[in-house]
């Protein structure tokens, strides 16, 4: 009796076995995709962190403490580093024009500083912005800047994009180099449609020529290295002699693997010459050219402006 109880024993015992090694393997089964659905939702919340953390220094880091959305000089306070290397690699042209109608610097004409460089554009001419960045004010300034954008980028700088037709961007939006932030315009103090267009850095105003090349649509350099020695008044429009457009990493540090070892790219500064006329209501090329002095042949060539020009009021010719 007791050899055919073990067997039956024995075979319920195998046969048990067996069922829950099938559901246990079943279990492992529909666990599975759960495992995999969590994971893809915890990677998908760390890189959602990520992302959000990489825009952070926008507002804090270790050149800027404080983001305010409502006055674009704001950096009275702030004290500058000695030396800082900012990267222009990565730029966009703001505009395509190549033509600067007035430069950086003291204005007789006006009596007072131009703290940027106007570049030639018509109403409705698409601006960029020069560098990936996060908009800080969009505005509006009667007696100034007219219809303006203010961005700051990861490179240090920021830029400002002011007598716009149409501001498109939005405070706090996070925005390309290249992608459209407004329309060029002739609001404001402005006489005749232009972009007012400055680079500063902790509200010191650089000149741009320092850093963009219009004429040729390029940088000067891949990196621009800024020295306090070098700004006076809040302005900095000249190159020192410590100042220079190099890669300095090798210099700080040889084995620093964050930045690049080949050389920087240098050119030397653009040198913007000539003379400017802004068109008035009646002109014509055969008048402005006797006004001037110069022959009609020669506005045409340095304006381009083809075989048969059509002139508007307030657009500025180069002579």
């Amino acid at each position: 009796m007791k050899p055919l109880f073990s067997r039956y024993y024995l075979l319920f015992i195998l046969i048990a076995s067996s069922c829950l090694s099938v559901a246990a393997q079943d279990l492992i089964a529909r666990q599975a995709p759960i495992d995999r659905r969590i994971k893809a939702v915890d990677s998908l919340t760390i890189n959602r962190v990520i992302h959000k953390a990489s825009f952070t220094n926008y507002e804090s880091n270790d050149l800027y403490n404080s983001w305010n959305t409502s006055k674009v000089h704001c950096y009275s306070g702030v004290e500058l580093p000695e030396t800082h290397r900012i990267d222009l690699r990565g730029f966009h042209m703001p505009t395509p024009s190549r033509m600067v109608t007035s430069r950086f610097g003291y204005r007789p004409t006006f009596r007072r500083l131009h703290k940027g460089l106007d570049i030639k554009v018509y109403t409705g001419d698409t601006i960029v912005s020069a560098f990936d960045g996060k908009v800080r004010i969009v505005g509006y300034e009667a007696s100034g800047y007219g219809n303006y954008v203010v961005i700051r980028h990861k490179n240090g700088l920021e830029t400002i994009y002011g007598h716009l037709s149409k501001s498109i961007a939005q405070v706090g939006e996070i925005v390309k180099a290249g992608q459209t932030i407004g329309l060029g315009g002739n609001t404001g103090r402005s006489f005749g449609s232009h972009l007012h267009f400055e680079t500063r850095f902790l509200g010191v105003a650089i000149n741009p020529t320092l850093l963009f090349d219009f004429p040729n649509q390029d940088v000067t350099a891949d990196y621009f290295v800024f020295n306090r020695s070098d700004c006076e008044g809040g302005l900095l429009s000249q190159v020192g002699g410590s100042n220079r457009h190099e890669d300095l990493a090798q210099l700080d540090n040889p084995s620093r693997k964050d930045f690049p070892t080949e050389p920087a790219r240098t050119k030397p500064q653009p040198q913007v010459t000539g003379n400017f006329y802004q068109v008035k209501n009646g002109d014509t090329l055969y008048s402005i050219a006797r006004k001037i002095g110069v022959s009609v042949d020669n506005i045409t060539h340095l304006n381009n402006l083809g075989k048969k020009p059509v002139l508007h009021t307030g657009q500025i010719l180069r002579y």
